[in-house]
């Protein structure tokens, strides 16, 4: 006698307003012990989308195309979004749901997508761990083609792991930031800006982010302060407080003050303060930069998930 499977009823509509930026949220939180690291994002990778904006009122998620997946009774079981310039989509999945990923890419195909590389026609591309056979499979038969350029995630299992005691560079001083000084949040956008090549930092979008994102905590935002009063190195440690899980983003040192080892430091004292409130996990998202990954290794971080991008061009 056949067998009949039966899938729950699902709907699928666009995100309206910040009551589905909660739920969007806690799908997050809710599927992190029960999905491989990095599976879905961090919330603080969704908080930032949110909230890391000098101009709250245009915030990027919510002048986004974002489409959710419900159940009939209106749980939230999955939802695709950009994270780019629009080029780009992620998926955030239940994993009891993986079986309508192929439903979020024709939804995704068909809203999203940018100029191609080389510039006929629209392309759109995707992130994807080395370890998630199932998507890489999916996408290869959607006509998709991994790319050479990707990144990483490392993961710590606090434990028992020894930690060692920082010591600063002298004539440097640890502390935490203050957000609620806009000089101390103009400093950090300096060093933003400096470090990471780039010119469009500013403090109102730190500030705001400081002030409205549930991930940040004060006593986990730590600067290391140059002679000269400015801040030459930085870390941010969002805490997933319902997993126990530190999250150090950004990591970054200022190009005139890099081979101190200011950022060891600092990474040092975050995990102190991490295993202080009885954090057990903690990860660091890079790039394919040797030189960087060889650091977060001797840091502790040694436990590696590699991922590419998937592009398709679309007609």
């Amino acid at each position: 006698m056949p067998i009949t499977t039966i899938a729950p009823t699902l709907t699928s509509r666009p995100m309206r307003d910040d009551a589905d930026y909660w739920r969007m949220r806690q799908l997050l939180l809710d599927t992190l012990a029960i999905t491989p690291i990095g599976f879905n994002w961090d919330m603080r990778r969704l908080d930032g989308q949110r909230f890391y904006n000098a101009d709250l009122e245009a915030s990027r998620i919510l002048s986004r195309p974002v489409q959710l997946w419900e159940t009939a009774s209106g749980e939230l079981v999955a939802y695709a979004l950009p994270e780019g310039g629009g080029d780009d989509v992620h998926l955030q999945v239940h994993p009891d749901y993986r079986y309508i990923e192929e439903e979020m890419f024709d939804w995704a195909e068909q809203h999203l997508g940018g100029p191609a590389d080389d510039g006929a026609g629209r392309q759109l591309q995707s992130y994807v761990y080395t370890y998630d056979a199932q998507r890489q499979q999916m996408l290869a038969r959607r006509g998709y083609e991994q790319m050479s350029y990707g990144g990483m995630i490392r993961h710590l299992r606090l434990g028992a792991q020894p930690l060692a005691a920082p010591e600063i560079a002298a004539g440097y001083t640890l502390r935490t930031t203050d957000a609620s000084d806009m000089a101390d949040c103009q400093r950090l956008a300096d060093l933003l800006n400096a470090a990471f090549g780039r010119d469009f930092h500013n403090a109102l979008e730190y500030h705001n982010f400081t002030q409205l994102a549930p991930c940040f905590r004060q006593d986990l935002d730590l600067v290391a302060v140059a002679p000269d009063g400015s801040f030459a190195a930085y870390i941010g440690v969002p805490y997933d407080e319902a997993n126990r899980w530190g999250i150090f983003e950004p990591v970054c040192t200022h190009p005139d003050h890099q081979r101190k080892g200011l950022a060891r430091t600092l990474m040092q004292e975050g995990l102190l303060r991490l295993r202080a409130l009885g954090a057990v996990d903690a990860t660091v998202d890079t790039g394919d930069m040797v030189a960087a990954n060889a650091f977060y290794t001797a840091m502790g971080f040694t436990e590696a998930y590699k991922g590419y991008s998937w592009c398709k061009r679309l007609a």
